[in-house]
């Protein structure tokens, strides 16, 4: 896509440099095009998409409040903070394998198909059955109280967790 100066330009698209993924949308209230370096081009649903690999838990945001709002029980709200978490995550096609190692040798596994039902587990160990979408370059699943959001942003693991308003944020770096 190519434009010259004062062409009208539409008010979203997307453009790359071939290591990193742009959005560029029309402010109304500024009335300037303000541009996202968003992802990896991987990570975009218009380009080839990728989430396979091993991710290592850097950081995390609102964890408290979310755990709370979730009802997580004591002894895992005080397991899972701070905690590096080891995500690894197998995809083929539509078709992922999403594994989470904690410390201590505890593991959990959920697997599924993008748009079929699958059986799953939260974070407090609880089984239920839930339909995986995707939907802008996003992995989305509703569990039972929060919907649930990853995607790869600039080569590391983003996933977002909300519930009621509150929002708990996780960022994994790529570890293999």
């Amino acid at each position: 896509m190519t434009f010259s100066f004062g062409d009208e330009l539409p008010q979203e698209f997307y453009f790359s440099d071939n290591l990193l993924l742009f959005t560029a949308f029309k402010s109304h209230t500024l009335g300037i095009y303000i541009i996202l370096c968003c992802s990896a081009p991987q990570a975009h649903p218009k380009a080839a998409m990728a989430f396979s690999g091993k991710y290592e838990f850097e950081s995390d945001e609102n964890y408290d409040a979310f755990v709370q709002k979730i009802g997580l029980p004591g002894d895992k709200v005080e397991m899972g903070r701070n905690c590096k978490i080891v995500t690894e995550v197998l995809q083929n096609g539509n078709d992922f394998t999403w594994t989470q190692h904690f410390p201590g040798g505890r593991t959990t596994t959920n697997t599924f198909t993008v748009g079929k039902e699958a059986d799953m587990e939260t974070m407090g160990g609880k089984s239920f059955k839930a339909t995986v979408k995707m939907e802008d370059g996003k992995l989305v699943a509703d569990f039972p109280n929060y919907r649930h959001t990853s995607e790869i942003c600039g080569g590391k693991l983003v996933e977002i967790s909300t519930s009621s308003g509150v929002v708990y944020k996780r960022t994994s770096k790529k570890i293999a």
